[in-house]
């Protein structure tokens, strides 16, 4: 069964940092681009980072430039998305997700222009003092 698995999320204070984990079962990570979205309370899902199957390219959106790192562990099946510099608006569920067929780019995929297959059922991450 393909799953693919957030955690890492929580309640931390403005300037603080979270690492989020995406681990993938029932399938080979390591074919795959995966992306990083959240959703804000009261907003749409959008694009945080998003990072090729080879760990090459990577995208960032500008919110968050700077401040998030995106990585993989193909041994692990795993990818990380480690948070720095924490500020409210950072506030949301984040899910990872993959597509599995026609990919099209990580910038693609992080702008909302790549349709995407599989989605976690995400983590929670709440900034606030």
């Amino acid at each position: 069964q393909v799953q693919l698995v957030e955690s890492g999320g929580g309640l931390v204070p403005p300037g603080g940092s979270l690492r989020l984990s995406c681990a993938a079962s029932g399938f080979n990570l390591d074919y795959y681009a995966v992306g990083w979205f959240r959703q804000a309370p009261g907003k749409e899902r959008s694009g945080v980072s998003c990072i090729s199957a080879s760990g090459d390219s990577t995208f960032y959106a500008d919110s968050v430039e700077g401040r998030f790192t995106i990585s993989r562990d193909n041994a692990e099946n795993t990818v990380y998305l480690q948070m720095n510099s924490l500020k409210p608006e950072d506030t949301g569920v984040y899910y990872c997700a993959v597509p599995r067929w026609n990919f099209r780019g990580v910038q693609a995929m992080c702008v909302g222009e790549q349709p995407m297959d599989y989605w976690g059922k995400g983590t929670l991450v709440t900034v606030s003092s």
